[in-house]
């Protein structure tokens, strides 16, 4: 039987307390891939061609190939100071490549991966160094042509793509240009960061998400929202957005995901520079709480990780330095889970790490210096 657990952390003179109920009774087994130096971004993959998952993370400044399972270091490279990134096969030669980008001034590149990964240099290209303000990153396919696209925030108020936000295709050859597509153009203020992709409306196209943080960098006063825009049948023109919740302080991520089993499309959200995981229930939007006072949930992640058919969400909050997940029961109700204390983190992704079958976390810990994953104990 699930036994609870009830702990507090002390923050200043703040006393936070997390109810908690996981799998087994135990956190789960954590794993350091690096450890002693900052990192922000982390990204994992089968980067050498054995069949094991690898990471690739920027940390202390340097971009590095985490080799598994002895997480030997490969330095990529240096000084460009990654504050997201993704992986995905950029250039379609059946191997993953890895992207990251800086977030001003703005920078996006790709990494090519080499037919000897472990020997060869890995090979840069610059997707776009125009837009400013880059804090998301997501791949997914917005043009419906079954093949991924890029899309990234643009969130400082500078010229040309102040306050938007934009996708990208990619070329049919790595020498030819990324094809941008501004699809918010100044339409996202208030210091946007993550982004969502899902289809919101029915109409079968991919519609994006996203947040704006506002709080005192915020010279415009007009983030802290959410907010998505739907996609027209010709996704490289203007897109429409339409307001999820404009009261929501520290704004960061947002995930489109069925939460209750209606056939809707809700958002699962989180206030990374505030506090808070919560979801919205369309179509009007009604907010509930999944975790109403968890402090600096700054990534998310809206996957099933429990196997059972419906959509969990899992974050790991930089303030509280709480790793969580929170299993849905289907119907939109929520039970918080510990996977792990005294873990700060900015980035988060869930993957099969181990192999077998089940869905893991992957944690790039800014403010605790390491880059960590933990088993997910669920037995499928």
């Amino acid at each position: 039987m699930l036994r609870s657990l009830m702990f507090s952390l002390v923050l200043s003179t703040t006393v936070i307390i997390v109810s908690s109920t996981d799998a087994g009774g135990e956190e789960w087994r954590k794993t350091v891939v690096s450890s002693g130096a900052s990192c922000a971004t982390a990204g994992g993959g089968d980067f050498t061609g054995d069949g094991k998952v690898d990471v690739i993370a920027n940390v202390g400044g340097r971009t590095v190939l985490f080799v598994a399972p002895s997480w030997r270091e490969i330095e990529l490279d240096r000084d460009l100071g990654f504050i997201h990134s993704e992986v995905m096969d950029v250039d379609n030669d059946g191997d993953l490549d890895f992207l990251g980008a800086r977030y001003s001034p703005g920078l996006i590149v790709w990494y090519e991966q080499p037919d000897q990964p472990l020997e060869q240099r890995w090979a840069k290209h610059v997707v776009d160094d125009r837009v400013n303000g880059i804090h998301g990153l997501l791949v997914g396919d917005v043009d419906g042509d079954g093949k991924s696209d890029l899309l990234a925030n643009s969130a400082q108020p500078t010229e040309p793509f102040a306050n938007s936000l934009v996708w990208y295709g990619r070329p049919r050859k790595t020498s030819q240009p990324w094809n941008r597509h501004v699809f918010a153009r100044r339409d996202a203020p208030g210091l946007s960061h993550y982004l969502g992709l899902g289809d919101v409306d029915g109409d079968g196209r991919a519609d994006a998400a996203s947040g704006a943080k506002g709080g005192p960098q915020d010279k415009s006063k007009m983030g802290n929202w959410f907010a998505w825009w739907r996609a027209p049948k010709d996704p490289s023109q203007a897109w429409k957005k339409e307001v999820i919740s404009a009261d929501e302080p520290g704004a960061t991520n947002i995930h489109p995901a069925d939460v209750n089993g209606d056939g809707k499309t809700d958002f699962i959200a989180s206030r990374g520079h505030g506090q808070g995981v919560i979801w919205f229930e369309a179509p009007d939007w009604k907010r509930h709480d999944i975790h109403p006072t968890l402090a600096g949930p700054h990534c998310l992640v809206v996957l099933d990780l429990d196997g059972d058919g419906d959509v969990d969400a899992a974050t790991c909050a930089k303030d509280d330095k709480v790793a969580a997940w929170f299993e849905n029961d289907g119907r939109g109700q929520f039970k918080t889970h510990v996977v792990g204390r005294e873990q700060a983190a900015y980035d988060i992704r869930a993957l099969d790490m181990d192999n077998d079958s089940d869905l893991d976390l992957l944690i790039a810990g800014q403010a605790s210096k390491n880059v960590v994953w933990y088993a997910n104990p669920q037995k499928r």
